[in-house]
C-alpha cells in the first residue's frame, strides 16, 4: 500500500515536499517513481530513485528543481520540489517500480499540488 500526502496550495517560486508512506511489501528492494496527472491530461512520469538510492533520475520539466530521495529505514519516499511552477499543478502519486503502464491513475493515493497566484 502506498499513501502520498504533503501537497497544498502553493505560489509560484515556492516549495513544498512531498511523502510516501509505504506498507506491506519490501520497499527496501524497489526502485520507486513519482507520478502525476494534471486535470485533463495524462498521467506524466516525474522522477524515479533505485532501491539503494543510488540512481536518481528526473523528467527534463522538473530537473535541477525537485529531488527524489527515500529512506528505506522508515519505507519513506520522498519529493523536494522548489521553484514550484503553475504547470506543476497535479495530483501526485507513488508508485512501486519505473514506470506507470496504466492509463488510469492509482486509486486514492494521490495528493494535490496547486501553484497558482
Amino acid at each position: 500500500q502506498l499513501q502520498a500526502s504533503g501537497g497544498g496550495s502553493v505560489q509560484p517560486g515556492e516549495s513544498l515536499r512531498l511523502s510516501c508512506a509505504a506498507s506491506g511489501f519490501a520497499f527496501s528492494s524497489w526502485t520507486m517513481t513519482w507520478i502525476r496527472q494534471a486535470a485533463g491530461e495524462g498521467i506524466q512520469w516525474v522522477s524515479s530513485i533505485t532501491a539503494g538510492g543510488d540512481s536518481l533520475v528526473y523528467a527534463d520539466s522538473v530537473k535541477g528543481r525537485f529531488t527524489v530521495s527515500r529512506d528505506n529505514a522508515k519505507n519513506m519516499l520522498y519529493l523536494q520540489m522548489n521553484s514550484l511552477k503553475p504547470e506543476d499543478t497535479a495530483i501526485y502519486y507513488c508508485i512501486r517500480g519505473p514506470i506507470w503502464t496504466r492509463a488510469t491513475p492509482p486509486a486514492g493515493q494521490g495528493t494535490q499540488v496547486t501553484v497558482s497566484s
